[in-house]
């Protein structure tokens, strides 16, 4: 897809979910999705490939959220892997303070590239297991927001977000439409960790029938200090 392909396709979605692009912005997008689709063929980053679907299922999916954080200066992206919703969040956020994590140095490798080629300031690419980030008082309870995308069930989700947010913070995680039996099974996270389900809203990316479901969980009281546990723990036994 050539550049004015690409901008125009790009303004015209970011529109609909009420966001406008300046242009060094939009030269920003285009490159990280060159770079996405070039790193794509040597290490796996994402299924989706074609433009006009990193367009809509990346960029625009990763920024349905960007409402959300305005009131935020420092935000932590867990589980990043190709950098979203971290990184889109950031070219439209300039402002804001980002860290995104990963526990694959070759993810982290292209994170990067994408910072340095995008010339994006006021972010880090951090490699490590986010259960061991979550106990280094660098970063424990250091952030206004944390987010998420696609990266587990919110009850295992919790245990990694919840344990780097201030207390008053806040823990966005983007998932798909079908989420009634993974807000049940988090009760007894949510009541652990000191979280509370403050927001859930659905929606469909626009002109598609793509669904997402937006679930914001508030840090309201004092997270104890086991957790989160081990690396590995809270997949093989969540809470």
């Amino acid at each position: 897809m050539n550049f004015e392909d690409f901008r125009k396709e790009l303004v015209e979605k970011a529109l609909k979910i009420r966001i406008e692009l300046s242009e060094h912005q939009i030269e920003q997008f285009y490159i990280y999705m060159k770079l996405l689709t070039e790193w794509n063929e040597k290490i796996n980053l994402t299924a989706i490939i074609e433009p006009k679907e990193i367009i809509l299922k990346h960029f625009i999916d990763s920024l349905t959220i960007s409402s959300q954080i305005q009131q935020s200066r420092t935000i932590a992206d867990i589980g990043s892997g190709a950098g979203f919703p971290g990184i889109p969040l950031k070219i439209v956020n300039p402002e804001k303070e980002l860290v995104l994590i990963d526990s694959l140095s070759k993810r982290v490798n292209f994170l990067n590239e994408v910072i340095k080629k995008c010339n994006i300031n006021g972010i880090t690419a951090i490699h490590a297991r986010v259960e061991e980030i979550g106990h280094n008082s660098k970063y424990r309870g250091q952030f206004d927001v944390t987010t998420s995308r696609a990266v587990a069930k919110l009850n295992v989700l919790l245990e990694y977000m919840m344990p780097l947010v201030k207390l008053g913070g806040k823990c966005i995680c983007l998932k798909g439409p079908n989420i009634d039996d993974e807000i049940e099974e988090s009760k007894k996270a949510l009541n652990i960790l000191g979280g509370e389900i403050s927001k859930i809203e659905k929606i469909n990316l626009p002109d598609s029938d793509n669904k997402r479901t937006i679930i914001e969980v508030l840090s309201v009281k004092q997270l104890p200090n086991k957790y989160p546990r081990k690396p590995g723990t809270p997949t093989s036994s969540p809470l």
